[in-house]
């Protein structure tokens, strides 16, 4: 099983989420994920992935890998937001690895 760790802003997004009906499936993607299964997934550039879960507006969930054992929770949001979320995502990433 991998380690699962979460940034602050990926905390405040997944406690603003309203629906419970989504925040269990986040958390069960989120399980998954610690247990090798990204289900639908793409890579994006430096080392994000955007994990898609088909859902209300369609909600992403950002992260990276630190070797084997390791995967960040970086930041969530949905489609509507997407572009603003790979931004922040990516600028988080490059601030952890520095």
């Amino acid at each position: 099983m991998v380690e699962i760790r979460k940034t602050a802003l990926y905390v405040r997004w997944f406690e603003s989420l309203r629906d419970r009906q989504a925040r269990a499936r986040v958390d069960v993607r989120v399980f998954r994920l610690a247990h090798g299964n990204p289900g639908q997934h793409r890579v994006l550039t430096d080392g994000i992935v955007e994990m898609k879960i088909d859902y209300g507006p369609g909600y992403r969930v950002y992260f990276t890998r630190r070797g084997a054992e390791l995967v960040l929770l970086l930041a969530g949001g949905d489609k509507a937001s997407q572009q603003d979320d790979i931004e922040a995502a990516i600028r988080l990433a490059k601030e952890l690895s520095s």
